[in-house]
């Protein structure tokens, strides 16, 4: 019970992540290009947190969205520290948190 507590916690944080991401605000979209990104890229990745969610609320595709999770996770991680904008690195490390308790919990 608890691993499926888990796994919806990380959905819900992907959902709204991916809902922040498809809205692109200005911040967002400024965000993105400072990194080198287009800014439209926040759909893109708006869509993969959204497709995480959906994955991870699925037992028989929790795996592929605790993988999938992880690499956007990582990618991020790795944008915004060879930018420097450390202010990002939370929310990045609780959705790590989010996802291992999930993945720890699901073996």
């Amino acid at each position: 019970m608890l691993h499926v507590v888990a796994s919806w916690t990380a959905a819900v944080a992907f959902l709204v992540a991916g809902a922040v991401n498809l809205r692109g605000s200005p911040a967002v979209r400024r965000d993105l290009v400072r990194w080198g990104y287009p800014a439209w890229w926040g759909g893109v990745t708006g869509g993969l947190e959204i497709g995480i969610a959906v994955l991870l609320c699925l037992p028989a595709t929790r795996i592929a969205g605790l993988i999938l999770g992880a690499i956007v996770i990582v990618v991020a991680t790795l944008t915004v520290l060879r930018h420097r904008d450390v202010s990002h690195l939370m929310p990045l490390g609780t959705f790590a948190v989010l996802l291992g308790l999930a993945a720890a919990l699901s073996t």
